[in-house]
């Protein structure tokens, strides 16, 4: 960054989140200023705080990584779902915009209904399946319809040290001896928290607002991640029932294949993240300390 850049500030919402803290850890790191809220310090489905927050704070750029990913939480009670998802995204994009700055809203992968075979591109037309996809994609309808300077962060799978997540769970599991289950018929792209938090910036500093696809690369399924997680952390003996989804009887429907591809990123010459499977064991080793 130049010398104007590492003095401008960036306003993180759900900065306890395992996104959230890779992204301020990021951008502390490149100079900006930081102001990393937790829930505790913000509650975006609160309009009068989210407004008095971001005006009093004059922010550059407003980061929303406060959501919520309880998928089956979300289908039994949808108000709480499109209050954190959509309300939230609307309140914090328009108090950006108000203040004169960006909005990066967070979304995710499963706003498609995994019909389609292959990658899933911007061109492709949304078809969330659960109540959490559907309060996902109004978020982010609410985000562009109130700041003309989004970015739209469509991710998947996200795992990292620290936080729940599918990544660090199945090794806590493993470590305390629970039976462990995992899910051969559903895929997309485990995506390591440091790596979209570099690639955000990166999007951020090239300034080309709009709707991106940001994972890391190599398709999976559930079961295949948490096996070699478990291979590569010393728990090789433990086994991994292979289930289906249909096995789980969960509440909320999930796509069969959500794997994603990025046309804005190849149209920008971004180079493609790295495979998770070169991330792991990076992640594995900050699960140790």
């Amino acid at each position: 960054m130049n010398e104007a850049e590492k003095k401008k500030t960036a306003l993180i919402a759900g900065a306890g989140g395992l996104l959230g803290r890779a992204i301020t850890t990021r951008l502390a790191a490149s100079g900006w200023n930081t102001v990393a809220l937790t829930h505790a310090d913000l509650d975006i489905t609160n309009r009068e705080q989210t407004e008095s927050i971001i005006e009093k704070t004059r922010p550059d750029i407003v980061i929303n990584c406060a959501a919520t990913a309880d998928v089956d939480r979300c289908e039994r009670e949808p108000d709480w779902a499109y209050a954190v998802n959509e309300s939230g995204a609307r309140w914090l994009a328009r108090a950006a915009s108000a203040a004169d700055a960006e909005t990066v809203h967070v979304s995710t992968d499963y706003v498609f209904d995994g019909e389609k075979e292959g990658f899933y591109t911007q061109e492709d037309e949304p078809n969330p399946l659960s109540v959490y996809a559907k309060s996902k994609l109004a978020g982010e309808l609410a985000a562009e319809s109130e700041n003309e300077r989004a970015y739209i962060i469509r991710t998947s799978w996200i795992f990292g040290a620290g936080g729940k997540n599918f990544g660090s769970r199945v090794v806590e599991l493993a470590q305390a001896g629970a039976h462990l289950k995992g899910v051969i018929d559903q895929t997309s792209i485990p995506t390591y928290a440091p790596d979209l938090a570099a690639r955000i910036e990166e999007i951020i500093r090239l300034g080309s607002h709009g709707l991106y696809h940001t994972t890391s690369a190599g398709v999976t399924a559930w079961y295949d991640f948490a096996r070699l997680a478990l291979d590569m952390s010393g728990f090789g003996h433990i086994e991994i029932e292979k289930v289906t989804r249909a096995d789980l009887n969960q509440l909320a429907p999930r796509p069969r294949n959500s794997a994603m591809r990025c046309l804005s990123s190849e149209r920008l010459g971004l180079a493609p993240l790295r495979h998770w499977k070169d991330a792991l064991p990076e992640f594995l080793d900050e699960l140790k300390n």
